[in-house]
């Protein structure tokens, strides 16, 4: 096994070395400067538009429905554990390179929104198929619809093998064990290995509920992750905001850290440069595995949304880019920084999700116990609205791939389902290690993509609001 982990790891420095580091963050940069700064002159208007859907929009459910199916793939274990890896892996300096990364890809998401649904194909019975693979093809031509198979080949697997799955109910499964049963006292023999009673229960009961959802397809998710999403994201955050206020004297302090970390400026001598790409590395990674900007995978939802008006869309979509890293991985990392266990993980080798936990456990004077509770249902949630999300995204995928044949989308249903019962006896390093690489595989093509055709969504944000101030549309 650690020699499959050993090729994994080196795979995964390719496809995530400088040369894609550049490529996402270039091209949010590029987005940024070509629409005029929009992510942040019309974050209000952004804000307007998830709360207040169009009243005579085309599609299969709502921007907000459209906006929750998406929030729930992205609001995941990267907000907790991811957070908590690039923070231990990158240096505290990540942090900040997470959330750099995070400004300028807001612009991605809003360009990805606006694409989605001007390049949407409606296949009838109030259905819409679109996402990377639709504007490749009808976008850039049919002489690239090689690209658009190979995002959507990327896409399934990111779902069945990658951040959909094994990395989801992963999560879920060692914080329910490291509530239950934290020193596996109450084990099981399967595969020939032991594992914790509670290991065992969570991915049954994790995977029993997912098939209940799933094969009820997208109405039923975004009914589900409609109501769990915004009761998540606002739970998570009240607890993160009252462990900071509780440690606001410290707040200065780890902010600073976290900035000389994100320039190397804290590294030995020599040093430096490795620190800063380190940091950078980490943070960009982690971050495009929390909030999804420049992957692809969020216009696939946004392309099912009841709407006329593609920059409308985009609009909303950005806001998921927000709450999920600016706000809550924001959060997430002070919390760990200010609580010192950050210092714990680095002295008694803690990773993943313990790094998070303990954070939990001692930023507030509560109870013992208490804090961990709190985390493991959070996770729990927050993971499992990321396994329906890209069950959602893959399967559009699959779809796309094979003409439209649902039965083989029925049967990848199960595989899909089979693949998170099994996610919990797999190691977390090579786990997160696949997850990454086809991360970043998938944002190849679709980068490619939004740069093709940045002229269109200049030009249809350009129209959008000239329309607007003209009075032809409502705003």
């Amino acid at each position: 096994m650690e020699k499959v982990t050993s090729i994994l790891e080196s795979i995964d420095s390719i496809v995530w070395g400088v040369p894609l580091i550049v490529l996402i963050m270039g091209t949010g940069i590029y987005l940024t400067v070509r629409l005029g700064v929009l992510q942040f002159r019309k974050l209000g208007k952004a804000f307007k538009y998830m709360v207040n859907n169009e009243e005579d929009g085309i599609g299969e459910v709502t921007s907000f429905g459209a906006l929750c199916t998406a929030m729930a793939a992205t609001i995941g274990t990267g907000n907790i554990v991811g957070v908590a890896t690039a923070v231990v892996t990158g240096g505290p300096g990540a942090l900040f390179w997470m959330v750099l990364a995070a400004c300028f890809g807001m612009a991605t998401k809003y360009s990805e929104g606006v694409l989605a649904v001007k390049f949407r194909e409606n296949k009838g019975n109030g259905r819409f198929l679109g996402g990377p693979f639709k504007y490749i093809e009808k976008g850039m031509g049919p002489r690239w619809k090689w690209l658009a198979k190979l995002f959507a080949v990327f896409g399934v697997g990111a779902g069945l093998l990658g951040i959909g799955t094994i990395t989801q109910v992963n999560g879920i499964a060692s914080a329910v064990k490291g509530f239950f049963d934290p020193n596996t006292e109450n084990v099981v023999n399967l595969f020939g290995n032991e594992y914790s009673v509670a290991t065992v229960a969570a991915a049954v009961v994790v995977a029993f509920i997912t098939a209940l959802v799933v094969i009820g397809g997208l109405e039923r998710i975004a009914s589900v992750t409609s109501i769990v999403v915004p009761f998540m994201a606002i739970a998570y955050v009240i607890v993160c905001l009252s462990i900071l206020i509780y440690n606001i004297e410290k707040i200065p302090s780890s902010v600073t850290l976290v900035i000389e970390s994100a320039f190397g400026l804290r590294a030995m001598t020599g040093g430096a440069l490795g620190a800063l790409l380190m940091a950078m590395q980490k943070g960009v990674a982690r971050g495009i595995f929390s909030n999804e900007a420049g992957l692809g995978s969020a216009p696939i939802a946004a392309a099912a949304a009841q709407t006329k008006e593609p920059v409308r869309q985009g609009l909303v979509s950005m806001t998921g880019t927000f709450v999920d890293t600016i706000v809550i991985c924001t959060m997430t990392g002070l919390t760990i920084m200010v609580t010192g266990s950050y210092d714990v993980a680095l002295e008694q080798g803690l990773e993943g999700v313990d790094v998070t936990s303990y954070a939990f456990s001692n930023g507030l004077p509560w109870a013992d116990g208490v804090g961990s509770a709190i985390l493991m249902i959070c996770l729990a949630l927050f993971a499992f609205t990321t396994i329906l999300g890209w069950d959602y995204y893959s399967e559009r995928c699959l779809e796309y791939l094979t003409g439209g044949k649902m039965g083989i989308v029925r049967v990848y249903r199960w595989l899909y389902i089979l693949a998170v019962l099994i996610g919990p006896f797999l190691t977390v390093s090579a786990v997160w290690t696949i997850a990454d690489i086809f991360n970043g595989l998938m944002a190849i093509p679709n980068l490619i993509a939004l740069l093709a055709l940045s002229g269109v969504i200049a030009a249809e944000t350009k129209s959008y609001f000239a329309r607007l101030s003209l009075g032809k549309i409502k705003g």
